[in-house]
């Protein structure tokens, strides 16, 4: 039995975590089923602790006629059964108003099913586990490793973008303790961060995460996105993970460094190749590439996304990459002796309001691509793209990402990957409730706001993000 909150994480089968459950010191009374809805917003719900043996054994039904992509109100019950390897407690007592009322909360996710038992087809968790499932059944890859570095903006609250200090990267700014706060109550959840420091613009800072498995670190994700709001709450702040909310400073992204592996070797490393990376990982690497453009709007899905992804602003709006190139698409960190292990590349395009979910499960597919298709890797670019000529560009075969959610749509409605990787009923779902977005954004916002973040932006992603 576990005797501390510090060590009610890590557990790995239900009679474990009911063990748990039942220890009456604990006071664990509650558990918070999490789940993403098809834009990887968290949806959530709480049950009871004494009826989670049930939930493990049945399920636990609800309605998810009123989650956005999920299912019509005649086709409205589905089921979602946790699971024990998700299980944490949150590290802290809630109070009731007599003083004598106190209660610890559980938090865990797990998959979705319709009534008949089938994998509920919008259940974007099982669309990455389906990925994971392919690398390993027809690549014999083990694990797809990730670590990605959340950004994001601390305002007085959600109604305007008001920076709250002057602080530029890695320099002066305000509420370092709330970063700090943030890891420290993560890691008494058994999440663990490597890095944080104060962002290039004012008011915005990053954490970056460890990285591991896919799945759990999309998990992670989520409970770092409920942290860090929650946190900045309770100093009666607001934290954003909007992606670009002031003009003229950049916007946030959410780096994600990957890579896979087999058993405990890197299949990204080789000793003898270019750049150290294994011609597995060079393809993987040109799969991505290849796929830029149509899985975009995934990986960036809102309007505002694309008021990150200009020129000018640190943020990739060209594909293409290299080592020390921090205007490229994708960065291979450079290989340090005896570190083989750290061997990855970094894609720098998605940004911290994506459904986590299913931006890692494209990326998954895409590298995968390049692996079976063997897409050669260009040459890399090192100079500051920004800065070269059309000419230049051309002559180095570099595209763009695209310069709107309109554009993206367009590109990811002709591909086949991402329609097989999402499958039909989400991709069909998210393509229409993008293509609502557009219209209610062209509705509201003129042209001049085109690479400007509107005022229509901030009313309806700053309280949202």
């Amino acid at each position: 039995m576990p005797a501390s909150l510090d060590s009610l994480y890590g557990l790995t089968s239900e009679k474990e975590v009911l063990e748990v459950i039942n220890n009456p010191n604990l006071k664990i009374e509650f558990v918070r089923i999490m789940f993403p809805d098809i834009l990887g917003r968290p949806m959530d719900f709480s049950i009871p602790s004494s009826e989670l043996e049930r939930a493990f054994s049945d399920g636990k039904g609800f309605d998810g006629s009123s989650v956005e992509g999920f299912v019509r109100i005649e086709e409205s019950d589905l089921v979602i059964v946790p699971e024990a390897r998700t299980f944490r407690v949150f590290p802290w007592i809630y109070t009731g108003f007599d003083g004598q009322t106190v209660w610890r909360e559980a938090i865990m996710f797990g998959d979705i099913y319709t009534p008949e038992h089938a994998h509920y087809a919008g259940d974007s968790r099982f669309v990455l586990k389906k990925m994971l499932s392919k690398a390993r059944e027809e690549f014999g890859f083990d694990d797809f490793k990730c670590g990605p570095e959340l950004e994001f903006f601390i305002f007085p609250d959600d109604q305007q973008p008001v920076p709250t200090d002057a602080g530029e990267y890695f320099f002066a700014g305000r509420y370092g303790e709330i970063r700090k706060e943030i890891q420290l109550l993560l890691r008494k959840m058994g999440i663990e961060s490597e890095f944080d420091h104060h962002e290039a613009a004012h008011g915005q800072h990053e954490i970056d995460l460890r990285y591991g498995s896919a799945v759990e670190i999309a998990d992670k994700v989520m409970i770092f996105r409920y942290m860090a709001k929650k946190v900045a709450r309770m100093h009666n702040l607001y934290a954003t993970f909007m992606p670009k909310p002031i003009n003229g400073q950049n916007g946030s992204g959410m780096h994600v460094h990957q890579s896979l592996w087999r058993g405990n070797h890197n299949a990204f490393f080789d000793p003898g190749s270019t750049y150290h990376l294994s011609p597995e990982a060079q393809h993987y690497t040109a799969g991505i590439m290849y796929h830029a453009r149509a899985i975009c709007p995934v990986l960036s899905q809102w309007v505002n996304s694309y008021k990150r992804l200009i020129e000018g602003y640190e943020a990739p709006v060209y594909i293409a990459w290299g080592q020390k190139n921090r205007s490229a698409y994708i960065r291979v960190p450079e290989y340090q002796p005896g570190k083989e292990k750290a061997t990855r590349i970094e894609l720098r395009s998605p940004d911290p309001g994506c459904n986590v979910y299913l931006a890692m499960a494209l990326m998954l597919a895409a590298g995968l691509d390049g692996i079976k298709n063997q897409i050669p890797l260009p040459s890399p670019v090192e100079e500051n793209i920004y800065e070269l000529s059309i000419r230049k560009q051309k002559k180095a075969g570099i595209q763009l990402l695209p310069r709107n959610l309109q554009e993206g749509i367009k590109m990811m409605e002709k591909s086949q990957l991402v329609r097989e990787t999402l499958g039909e009923h989400i991709f069909q779902k998210f393509l229409a409730n993008k293509q609502k977005e557009i219209e209610d954004y062209l509705k509201s916002v003129p042209e001049e706001y085109d690479e400007q973040v509107s005022p229509y932006e901030i009313k309806r992603y700053l309280p949202m993000l």
